[in-house]
């Protein structure tokens, strides 16, 4: 599946436009990693069991996105985008959003 930023897909052509599409997902860290987390936040830098977190939940975002692009007959999405959020003081939402389509290859 192409999922795309853009609003079309370079050597395609849109035929279908099946509507908005979406994958959330919330997630929180262990007790361990928010530990880690603490102590490197006291030393500045990148905080790396946060980094990992956020890339992890952003990847299961775009899997949910494309299942349910393909549930809807799709095989792209365009215009995909990324909202996050926390939720409390421990939990991140990432929801990956577009717009499902059905592309053919042009020529």
């Amino acid at each position: 599946m192409i999922v795309s930023t853009t609003e079309t897909v370079a050597g395609h052509r849109t035929v279908a436009t099946l509507g908005q599409v979406f994958g959330v997902v919330v997630r929180s860290r262990g007790i361990g990693g928010n530990i880690a987390a603490g102590l490197r936040s006291i030393v500045g830098g990148e905080i790396k069991e946060y980094t990992s977190l956020v890339e992890e939940t952003r990847r299961h975002a775009i899997d949910r996105l494309i299942q349910n692009a393909t549930l809807m007959g799709g095989n792209a999405v365009v215009m995909m985008r990324f909202d996050s959020g926390s939720i409390g003081e421990t939990m991140n939402e990432v929801v990956a959003y577009g717009t499902a389509v059905i592309i053919e290859k042009d020529g």
